[in-house]
């Protein structure tokens, strides 16, 4: 099924880079399809569902430290979702338990800190996260799947 993810601002690219004001991001099935003004992309895809997220939407973040304390691998890697994170580096999840919880979920671990691609691109992979005014994370969408929501 698609789906529309739809923001009053969605950022193409972390930082700098072109914004676009009540856009969306088509996602079918892990990938993103398309990227447009929401207007444009539902009248192409009408059957396509619709989510509407406050906030900013934009690529999800790498994390880059400590992965948050909890008291299951499967619940501190969550807690990274929480954050907007879809990838962690290598030497943070060096424990097999939190390791084999990140690639059961999908996160990406990367084996240094190297530069990911921070955008959102055609054909590119489903991680998108919706940030607040407040710079807290409401959505994160990890290879296409609605894995964190703030309530």
């Amino acid at each position: 099924m698609r789906t529309l993810h739809a923001a009053p601002v969605v950022r193409c690219a972390l930082g700098e880079g072109p914004v676009l004001h009540d856009g969306a991001v088509l996602v079918d099935g892990g990938r993103v399809a398309a990227i447009g003004p929401l207007e444009e992309l539902r009248a192409a895809h009408p059957r396509a569902r619709v989510r509407e997220w406050p906030g900013t939407l934009g690529p999800a973040l790498v994390h880059d430290g400590p992965v948050p304390d909890a008291p299951t691998p499967r619940e501190r890697i969550h807690a990274l979702l929480r954050l907007g994170a879809t990838a962690v580096l290598a030497e943070h999840v060096a424990d097999p338990g939190l390791r084999a919880a990140a690639e059961r979920n999908e996160v990406i671990v990367l084996d240094e800190a190297r530069p990911r691609p921070a955008a959102l691109t055609e054909s590119g992979r489903a991680d998108l996260a919706v940030f607040g005014a407040d710079g807290a994370c409401l959505v994160t969408v990890l290879a296409g799947r609605l894995v964190h929501r703030r309530r």
